[in-house]
């Protein structure tokens, strides 16, 4: 091996190691990486040599392959893919884990009509024809049962977390807000 290279890895390669590891937060990647930089290096020795401050200049490498390591990674990710991907199945079980703990003590404040029509509907999936035929009402009646339900539900909601709203009724900012009435 080059006495150039024996000196870069001795005097560089930890400090390499953890400046690169402490831009990717994964030590196989930050290996991989230190591994493009050290072939980046031996491909480019003259330069690495002639460089006035050398240690500048494996630090840009370094800088540099980790900037692309990223590129390469957004270019390979869709948007949509970026964001934590659920199954199908794991999917269901976080809505009925969110429906349970967090929609159903809401839903249990309202009478017993809309509770009844809201949880069939919404939460066990029965079509509100179905729902019609099962409470011996219209497909009318029951689709306004459920509009009016999810009405009440919103209010409740509403009032107990008090989210601000624009003058149209959409949330606004509603991140860090305390939720625990129900």
């Amino acid at each position: 091996m080059n006495d150039i290279i024996k000196k870069i890895w001795t005097d560089f390669n930890h400090e390499l190691r953890a400046f690169i590891l402490n831009k990717v937060k994964d030590e196989s990647i930050a290996d991989d990486i230190l591994q493009e930089v050290y072939l980046k290096i031996i491909e480019n020795l003259e330069k690495v040599s002639a460089a006035k401050n050398m240690r500048q200049y494996i630090y840009g490498i370094a800088r540099n392959t980790t900037i692309d390591h990223f590129r390469n990674v957004n270019r390979q990710t869709e948007p949509e893919e970026q964001a934590l991907s659920f199954s199908e199945e794991e999917t269901q079980s976080l809505n009925a884990t969110i429906a349970d703990c967090c929609i159903k003590p809401f839903i249990n404040q309202l009478p017993e009509k809309y509770q009844e029509a809201l949880i069939k509907s919404e939460l066990e999936n029965i079509s509100q024809k179905d729902l019609a035929k099962e409470l011996n009402i219209s497909y009318s009646g029951a689709k306004s049962r459920v509009q009016r339900g999810k009405e009440k539900l919103k209010e409740l909601i509403l009032v107990c977390c008090n989210f601000p709203s624009d003058s149209y009724g959409n949330l606004m900012n509603v991140e860090d807000k305390d939720c625990s009435c129900s």
